[in-house]
């Protein structure tokens, strides 16, 4: 197929890159409407400390967003891994536009691997006054599903192998959203199908200009290309008649907003409602901005340590000494990790790890090599934990997220109970040499806890818990039902014969760095 794919794309490459004169964040934005409200949600801040407030619910976490798009009046800088045609996507892209037209710098960075066939979308907005797309790491084939892209691609696949898995919004250079959701209807609830559980922190204070300093790197760099030359070069019939008008005839799809809830799980009003009041709740404390490098991909070789991200958590892993969460979607320790925990554990040092259940999750080949080490992991002590749908549904409950989820896409980290790390790195190879991340490590016992009360709540009953059997090699997955009582079994809940054959088709054929 790779053969093949090569072939059928005729080796076509990308075009070279247009001189393009750096820009970066705007500064002397305190005279803002969000300058001023970013002063006054700070003023008990601390010496060197930022505010911050965790968004755990995808209704929350789109009206912050809305909020600081509706209100900026200088910039909005904009880095997503996935920016979908949807309800979602094309409402924010709305937003993004009525910003644009009111004078507001919009910078919007997509990596390139889910743009396939949205050319015209995404030029058409470029044609807006004011604003400048640009695709990270662009494919040479264009069009078609995303595995198709990449069969198309696969002579170039090395280069394209690098994927930005980075989610950034700023607003004036004075309030930031970052965290582990990409712009489409499943990150916010939204989906008729499949939902995720996720979590986003915004922040206010210096920390937001050491985020602005991140994506000026990314919007910079050699890989981040200008949209129209690239759709021109590869696909020049796709975008010839793109135009503002044909963008505002686009974004006719998107349906009216919907409204948060009257107050997430943590008691707090929306962003927008207390932006009205003039300030937003927040928590003070100290924070690491944790980034990987641009051409992370191009860094590698025989000997390297991992990526930035990736060491500074371990490292923060390595450290504790008390106990210890992690919360990942896609939890592939390997070589190293296995060689972490196994030296935390000799420290007498708790570990839980929440991640997604077969039925749960959309990366069934990541899973299968999860799998791989859970014995290993219990054998050792630590608390395993897997989210299941069916569970929850015959459950009726999954704790605070109620049961419109489907599966986890959070990834965080809390230390000691005392640092939490937010962000977009998932804990598998991928993320640690293939995608570009970026997170927050925040010093701050109360977001942690914050942190451990959303996802570490052992009433979720829609959550397995595994356990080593009485002969020491068997795996139990313990659930509580909906009568109260607990119950276990041997046999892995959710799987079907599909996924079994998929399994023993499928997991042969793919490297585990890969995943």
């Amino acid at each position: 197929m790779l053969l093949l794919g090569a072939a059928l794309a005729g080796c076509s490459s990308l075009p070279p890159l247009p001189e393009r004169p750096p820009t970066l964040a705007l500064s002397g934005t305190a005279d803002t409407g969000l300058g001023q409200l970013a002063a006054a949600s700070l003023e008990q801040a601390g010496p060197g400390e930022s505010g911050f407030r965790l968004l755990p619910t995808g209704d929350f976490a789109f009206d912050a967003r809305l909020a600081l798009a509706r209100r900026a009046e200088r910039s909005l800088d904009v880095q997503y891994y996935q920016l979908a045609k949807d309800s979602v996507g094309l409402q924010f892209l709305r937003e993004l536009r009525d910003a644009a037209r009111r004078g507001v710098r919009v910078r919007l960075l997509v990596d390139d691997l889910y743009t396939g066939s949205e050319d015209e979308l995404f030029c058409s907005f470029a044609a807006i006054a004011n604003v400048e797309v640009r695709l990270f790491n662009p494919l040479p084939s264009r069009g078609g599903s995303v595995l198709g892209r990449i069969v198309s691609s696969a002579h170039e696949f090395g280069r394209i192998n690098l994927r930005m898995h980075n989610k950034l919004f700023i607003a004036d250079n004075r309030f930031s959203v970052s965290g582990g959701r990409n712009m489409a209807d499943e990150y916010f609830m939204r989906s008729t199908e499949a939902n995720f559980i996720d979590m986003d922190v915004i922040s206010a204070g210096p920390i937001v200009r050491e985020l602005s300093q991140v994506f000026d790197r990314y919007w910079n760099s050699a890989l981040a290309y200008p949209i129209v030359p690239v759709i021109q070069a590869l696909a020049p019939s796709t975008t010839a008649a793109a135009s503002e008008r044909r963008f505002d005839e686009l974004v006719l799809a998107a349906p009216p907003e919907f409204l948060p809830a009257t107050t997430d799980p943590l008691g707090r009003a929306s962003v927008d409602f207390e932006f009205t009041a003039g300030r937003i709740a927040m928590e003070f404390a100290v924070a690491a901005v944790l980034a990987d490098t641009p051409n992370k991909g191009a860094l590698r070789n025989p000997g390297d340590t991992l990526s930035t991200v990736n060491r500074s958590v371990l490292e923060e892993l390595a450290a504790a000494r008390s106990d210890l969460l992690i919360a990942s979607p896609y939890f592939i320790p390997g070589k190293v990790g296995m060689e972490r925990l196994r030296e935390v554990i000799d420290r007498k040092v708790h570990i839980r790890v929440v991640t997604n259940g077969i039925g749960a999750t959309d990366e069934p080949l990541v899973h299968w090599r999860y799998a791989r080490y859970r014995l290993k992991m219990l054998k050792l002590g630590i608390e395993l934990y897997e989210i299941s749908p069916t569970l929850a549904r015959d459950v009726g409950v999954l704790g605070s997220w109620g049961l419109t989820f489907r599966r986890l896409h959070a990834k965080v980290a809390v230390f000691d109970s005392q640092r939490v790390f937010v962000g977009s790195m998932n804990f598998d190879p991928r993320s640690a040499w293939s995608n570009t991340e970026s997170g927050l490590l925040i010093e701050s016992s109360a977001m942690a806890h914050q942190v451990l009360n959303l996802i570490a709540d052992h009433n979720n009953a829609g959550v397995y818990r595994l356990r080593l059997a009485a002969d020491g090699e068997t795996i139990e997955w313990w659930s509580r039902g909906p009568d109260g009582k607990v119950r276990f079994t041997t046999e892995e809940p959710d799987v079907t014969w599909t996924l079994q054959m998929q399994q023993m088709l499928l997991e042969p054929l793919v490297a585990e760095e890969l995943l």
